[in-house]
């Protein structure tokens, strides 16, 4: 169960603290793209996203996006924001994150995961010991598969909370879209 608990639970990408990821000395960003920057089947990335990546990178933040999407998806958005992306990473297989973090040549204690799944996203920066921040899904249209893990999820979420494992408020923040 601690591998699934989160470090920060956000609304959205746009309400993470960047100032205290730079306290904990965190660099870099390992960014999941479906339902975390653009909605789950959509080709663009809508401007609001755009401007926060232009945004992360002004603060000196380094960028990488790991999906699951195919190569070409991940490839393309990242180029439209001149950061480079692995795709097909079949998270939460800890080669995508590692191959992300070669790519911005940085260290686990240097980066952050940002992602609206926790077994995909949570679960796999959390095995390889990085900081781990779940934001709401942009988009409720996802595929079947990802729905059912949403059910699952939310259980889940509940179960952190009786545990002590992460605060109501969290869960009431995550649980607000699910």
């Amino acid at each position: 169960m601690k591998k699934l608990v989160p470090d920060v639970i956000c609304e959205s990408v746009f309400a993470i603290d960047l100032d205290k990821l730079k306290k904990k000395r965190i660099l870099g960003l390992l960014v999941d793209i479906d339902n975390t920057l653009v909605p789950w089947g959509k080709p663009e990335i809508e401007e609001a996203f755009v401007a926060w990546v232009k945004r992360v990178k002004e603060e000196g933040f380094k960028i990488c996006l790991v999906s699951n999407a195919k190569k070409e998806r991940a490839q393309k958005i990242a180029t439209s924001l001149g950061i480079p992306a692995v795709g097909l990473a079949l998270k939460p297989l800890g080669r995508s994150f590692r191959r992300g973090m070669s790519l911005l040549n940085l260290a686990p204690d240097e980066v952050a995961v940002v992602g609206d799944q926790l077994f995909t996203d949570v679960l796999g920066g959390n095995r390889l010991g990085i900081h781990t921040i779940l934001i709401n899904p942009i988009s409720k249209n996802e595929l079947d598969t990802t729905k059912w893990m949403r059910r699952l999820e939310h259980r889940i979420l509940e179960t952190m909370v009786k545990r002590g494992l992460i605060s109501a408020q969290h869960a009431k923040i995550r649980q607000g879209r699910d």
